[in-house]
């Protein structure tokens, strides 16, 4: 359900992502491993049209990603693409509630209906008895679960994953990486993650290894 084809990226005289191409069926959770600077992020970042690719091209259920305009693509990105990120960037004025509900809003869906989609989602993330707290009331590992229920809450064709669990202990970093094997079961989510936690990467489907801008290694998980 998404094909990345012959990325590339630099940034002065600095290649960042070179020629890189992928495939992630639907339902599939893939992790991305490899040193700091190796691209990870940035591959991220072009797979999600939050960076402009210098070259290659991304189709997301079909759709030529990168080929779109950029209010179309913004719209693309709002509905078929959830976001997770290391640090939550939550709204620390807006409730749990409140915070989920903006994608929705974005949307133009009604305030209403947002907040009690945003709730329910909220409760398959394990946080109806939090919905009214602020964040800054909340744990960090229940912040990080108000951030994957925001991104969930459109129900994107794939949600894409930067160090989710990189602030984390490694209790509530295990308890992230179940709950996104939970949603795959429930939803058949599809995922994209980046980590350096081999032993969580080991949990998904696939882990590729990234290098000086290439994928370098790709390795079948066996449950």
């Amino acid at each position: 359900m998404l094909s990345a084809k012959n990325l590339f990226k630099k940034y002065s005289n600095l290649i960042v992502v070179n020629d890189v191409s992928l495939n992630v069926d639907k339902g599939e959770i893939v992790s991305i491993i490899g040193p700091s600077g190796a691209g990870k992020s940035t591959l991220l970042h072009l797979m999600g049209a939050l960076d402009k690719a210098d070259g290659g091209k991304v189709a997301i259920d079909g759709v030529d990603l990168l080929g779109l305009a950029s209010k179309k693509q913004a719209q693309f990105r709002n509905k078929h693409i959830g976001f997770v990120f290391q640090f939550h960037h939550l709204l620390p004025e807006f409730s749990a509630v409140e915070n989920v509900a903006v994608p929705l809003w974005i949307s133009g869906k009604g305030r209403k209906e947002s907040i009690d989609m945003a709730a329910e989602m909220l409760g398959t993330v394990g946080l109806t008895n939090r919905i009214e707290n602020k964040p800054s009331e909340l744990s960090g590992g229940e912040q990080q679960r108000v951030a994957i229920a925001r991104a969930l809450v459109n129900r994107p064709s794939i949600v894409m994953a930067d160090e989710p669990t990189g602030n984390l202990d490694s209790a509530n970093a295990q308890a992230i990486h179940e709950l996104f094997l939970e949603l795959r079961k429930q939803f058949n989510q599809t995922f994209i993650m980046i980590t350096h936690n081999e032993a969580l990467a080991g949990l998904t489907d696939r882990t590729l290894t990234m290098r000086d801008g290439h994928i370098v290694e790709e390795k079948i998980n066996v449950s």
